[in-house]
């Protein structure tokens, strides 16, 4: 059996806010934006170079997927982003006036540090040894 996760759904206020984020600010490549409706749309954006997982923007629909635009663990870091630059990401990252959440640390494993999307959504950005 072989079987992957393809995507996974992100509950965004705005498409194009969303949009805008992750291919700006994070330099993510914008896969696919295709109409579906007047309110629907399927938008899918992934990191440069990336060959796994990529995000699903899902434009929240009702009030209760409003209520999740943010806050989609309870708190807790949500999306894990790996790079083979640290610095050089993290300096984007500071650069595009993105929220650091936790600063850089060393760990055993690698660099690893916490910093928000638009939503307040938390990420880890990893640059494993």
């Amino acid at each position: 059996m072989k079987q992957n996760i393809a995507q996974l759904a992100l509950v965004v206020d705005d498409y194009d806010q969303a949009i805008e984020f992750y291919t700006q600010k994070l330099h993510f490549d914008l896969l696919e934006d295709t109409v579906l409706s007047e309110t629907k749309r399927w938008v899918r954006v992934a990191p440069k170079g990336s060959t796994g997982c990529g995000l699903l923007l899902a434009k929240a629909a009702n009030d209760e997927q409003q209520s999740r635009v943010g806050n989609q663990t309870g708190g807790r870091v949500f999306l894990f982003l790996h790079t083979d630059n640290f610095q050089r990401d993290y300096q984007n990252l500071l650069d595009k006036g993105i929220t650091i959440v936790r600063e850089p640390v060393k760990e055993t494993w690698g660099m690893v540090a916490v910093f928000t999307d638009l939503y307040g959504n938390l990420w880890d950005l990893i640059e494993a040894v």
